[in-house]
């Protein structure tokens, strides 16, 4: 066994575990954390994505022991208290389909907008080609990524500036 300390969506877990778990298994098993979804189990299909360290991980690929010391957001963990932008986009646009792929999706989405706020189709395309969806609907989920870009980028913007009045002298 390991000592392991994770902060997972703000919590701190301390916790003893097998140095062979994966990632994905201690936050679904241990720490309750049902919204990471076990896909494929060969890192092929991406629906177990999470944020470690601000970066989107598959955690069927990482071992909880290399999480230790880190931060780790799972989908529940995003919004603050409602949806966060991209969780909204995606149920805007009905890229929810059957929602298996969505979790990972959601994520890849977050960790591609942080690193380019204003993606082509074809940059989000291919940011998220390491995600599959079994339903097929990209058209969706590429649009979902789209408008929450342009609703995150609406909301970092500077609100304009009052019109002062003039003072002639």
């Amino acid at each position: 066994m390991a000592r392991i300390s994770i902060t997972v969506d703000g919590v701190r877990y301390d916790d003893d575990v097998q140095p062979r778990t994966l990632l994905v298994h201690h936050l679904r098993e241990r720490l309750g954390k049902v919204g990471t979804v076990v896909g494929c189990d060969t890192s092929n299909c991406g629906s177990c994505t999470v944020l470690m360290a601000g970066e989107a991980v598959k955690s069927c690929t990482v071992l909880a022991v290399q999480a230790d010391g880190k931060d780790v957001t799972t989908v529940e963990g995003l919004g603050d208290g409602g949806l966060h932008p991209v969780q909204q986009a995606f149920h805007d646009c009905h890229a929810l389909q059957c929602g298996f792929c969505t979790p990972g999706m959601i994520m890849t989405a977050v960790d591609l907008l942080a690193e380019n706020p204003d993606p082509t189709d074809a940059e989000i395309r291919e940011g998220l080609e390491g995600n599959l969806c079994r339903c097929t609907g990209y058209q969706n989920i590429v649009r979902a990524v789209r408008d929450a870009a342009t609703a995150m980028r609406s909301a970092q913007a500077p609100a304009p500036e009052p019109a002062s009045e003039e003072v002639s002298a």
